[in-house]
């Protein structure tokens, strides 16, 4: 049996071009993944931001492979790892079969991250339809301080809400990105 939320889901987009259809991939399985975070309790852990919560949060026209998260509070025995089960299993539920893997660290930082993707083609990590579809999780474990969150709600795959940090962070967040990686400096 097809999973027609899936298909729901990436009928949204009306996509036209090669491109547009592979980008409309994405923000499926983008949402498709936060609706797995949310069932195993990891928004109330950490709080959505970047680009990517812009886009699908405020409508932002700006595309994004990356879902960047923080921490609320440090926690040095946070491991993002213990999500994945739970995202594994929500792209099942879909009728997707997924994996996640562990980037692993050129030099030490405080962000973890993993890279999902969609493994219709075995061990090709693509689908069958559309190459290079992956997300870049990434968990910043040493929180900015002052930051200000809200939940926002998702209404597919199913209804549920994500802890983002509110507008005025999410954007002061993207110009220190920006200031940050034009100047070298580290924020």
């Amino acid at each position: 049996m097809e999973n027609n939320i899936f298909d729901k889901m990436y009928a949204r987009y009306l996509p036209t071009t090669k491109v547009e259809k592979q980008n409309a991939i994405h923000e499926v399985m983008q949402d498709i993944a936060l609706a797995g975070l949310y069932r195993a309790g990891f928004f109330d852990r950490t709080a959505f931001y970047g680009g990517t919560c812009l886009r699908i949060f405020h409508g932002l026209q700006r595309f994004s492979e990356d879902m960047d998260f923080s921490l609320l509070q440090a926690d040095e025995d946070f491991r993002l790892e213990n999500y994945f089960e739970a995202v594994i299993a929500e792209f099942k539920s879909l009728g997707r079969d997924v994996i996640i893997t562990r980037k692993e660290k050129k030099r030490q930082s405080n962000v973890e991250s993993a890279f999902l993707k969609d493994t219709t083609e075995i061990y090709s990590l693509q689908f069958s339809t559309e190459k290079s579809v992956k997300i870049k999780i990434e968990v910043d474990t040493q929180p900015p301080a002052g930051f200000a969150t809200e939940h926002k709600l998702l209404m597919l795959p199913f209804s549920f809400m994500v802890r983002c940090y509110t507008l005025s962070d999410l954007y002061a967040g993207e110009k220190c990105t920006l200031y940050c990686s034009e100047t070298g400096k580290i924020a």
